[in-house]
């Protein structure tokens, strides 16, 4: 263990309002790998920051504490010498106190004050870069007012600072909403002191003891979760699609931990009951809708799968916060000889993709009776944003939009295969039905690691080699186009799976 003294900070506070052996494990192992962000954690952070350095000029006149984060002491000093001058604003400003540093975003002199730091008070600013107010902003700011009122500076009230989910560029003059906080802040603060020490005399002991329970995933899901819940059975009866976790509660309580445990006279929904038919035979169970539910799968057909980026700070016209704007797609086309060819898309580059990609996309759409997604509510969703963005073409994208076919609910609803893990995501269903054909051989073989690395090849491009350039334009390329690959294989196989039923009856 460090000989360093311990002391919180706001951030390690609220995971030890959360769970106290997180905070523990997080101060006593600061270098576990649970606690080295994945990518997606550290696009989050790095949009953070940017949404916080933005946020300055909303509070402006301000004094920035320009130093390394890790140099705690001298923060709190150079923020000390700030307020003798007492600015308009501070960013960044540092307080220590009750053995707890807190950071504050940006600390606002309250207006009509008098100069010279005396009378009157501060206001805290917490820069969220979320789309609203989440009661999880809360413990945030209380342990902030703590620390600033425990070090002596008066503080007036404190504000949640975040992105407005109205604002569209590129009018950014509305970009954030400042809520008034100071209410449930000043509720929250009532238990704070006694928080704080509980949580440093925890931290100077063993680790305690805290058993499993919602606490585990809520607000956010603790890193070290491996650590503390035990593996699950085979077919664990949480393993039920959808299933609420009451109802996973209710059933372990009494005696069913497994699927295979269930009673056969148990009420269930027709796709549990389909799931749990393929578990307890260990076959595929395929209805006899399937027939049916395939009729409207028609050559000539297209099979169309979009990429998305989501930016927190706009930066294309029309655009929202964490708006999802497609900026990528791949499409297959089977004409009536079952005939098939590929057409696709790519932004390589900072300018708005949505123009380009729309005449492609109407383009390699053309004569198709029918357009084939997998969760047809995202491709619809990118269509809608694509006809606003691009009304020249808005028309011709109605059109597509209107011939979706989604061939999700015809696997929910008619298939399961034990191997499907109680899930129908296209990465789910794709092996067990369409052996050999999967995502492991692709460099990018998820959809949230595509958006991130798309951002890269976008918005980073002065920044990458052109290999490093190259190679990660062929990876995307690869990873979309297998994503409508799939979707030809996966209808082709259920096809087939029709043909052997007409068989057998």
């Amino acid at each position: 263990m460090s000989s360093a003294p311990l002391r919180l900070s706001k951030s390690r506070f609220v995971a030890g309002v959360q769970c106290h052996k997180q905070l523990w494990w997080r101060v006593q192992e600061p270098d576990a790998p649970e606690l080295v962000p994945e990518p997606a954690l550290r696009n989050r952070f790095d949009q953070g920051a940017e949404v916080g350095r933005v946020a300055r000029g909303y509070v402006p006149g301000g004094e920035l504490i320009d130093l390394p984060f890790y140099q705690y002491d001298n923060k709190v000093a150079a923020t000390r010498d700030a307020l003798r001058r007492d600015p308009p604003a501070i960013y960044e400003a540092t307080f220590l106190a009750d053995d707890t540093y807190a950071q504050v975003d940006i600390l606002e002199r309250e207006p009509g004050r008098g100069g010279g730091g005396r009378g009157g008070g501060h206001r805290v600013i917490e820069v969220k870069a979320t789309n609203s107010l989440k009661i999880e902003h809360i413990p945030d700011l209380a342990i902030q007012v703590h620390v600033l009122r425990k070090s002596g500076l008066p503080v007036a009230g404190a504000d949640v600072m975040h992105l407005n989910p109205d604002c569209r560029f590129p009018d950014l003059d509305n970009l954030f909403i400042r809520e008034d906080v100071t209410g449930l802040v000043e509720g929250y603060l009532l238990g704070v002191a006694d928080e704080v020490a509980a949580q440093l005399k925890m931290l100077r002991g063993p680790i305690p003891r805290v058993s499993i329970g919602e606490h585990c995933t809520r607000p956010h899901e603790c890193p070290f979760i491996g650590r503390c819940w035990p593996p699950l059975p085979d077919h664990h009866v949480s393993s039920l699609y959808r299933i609420e976790r009451a109802t996973v509660l209710e059933y372990e309580a009494d005696g069913y931990a497994t699927i295979l445990d269930l009673p056969s006279d148990l009420e269930l929904s027709a796709i549990h009951a389909r799931q749990v038919k393929a578990i307890t035979t260990d076959t595929m169970v395929v209805e006899p809708g399937l027939t049916a539910a395939l009729d409207e799968f028609s050559a000539p057909l297209a099979y169309l799968d979009f990429e998305t980026i989501g930016l927190a700070i706009p930066r294309w016209n029309g655009c929202r916060p964490w708006e999802n704007v497609p900026v990528q797609f791949s499409c297959h086309t089977e004409g009536r000889s079952s005939a098939l060819s590929h057409h696709e898309w790519i932004a390589d580059g900072p300018d708005d993709p949505r123009p380009a990609l729309a005449a492609a996309l109407v383009d390699a759409c053309a004569g198709a009776r029918g357009v084939v997604a997998y969760y047809a509510s995202f491709e619809r969703g990118c269509i809608k944003h694509l006809e606003a963005h691009v009304p020249a073409l808005a028309r011709p994208l109605a059109k597509i939009r209107e011939k979706l076919i989604d061939l999700l609910p015809v696997v929910r609803n008619h298939v399961y295969h034990p191997d499907f893990g109680g899930g129908f995501s296209l990465k789910r269903v794709l092996p067990p039905l369409v052996p050999g054909l999967s995502y492991g051989d692709l460099q990018v073989n998820e959809g949230e690691m595509a958006s991130l690395e798309l951002m890269r090849l976008m918005l980073k491009r002065d920044t990458l080699p052109e290999a490093e350039r190259t190679r990660l334009r062929r990876a995307l390329l690869a990873y979309c186009e297998r994503d409508s690959w799939a979707m030809v294989k996966l209808l082709e196989r259920l096809r087939g799976l029709v043909g052997v039923q007409l068989e057998l009856f």
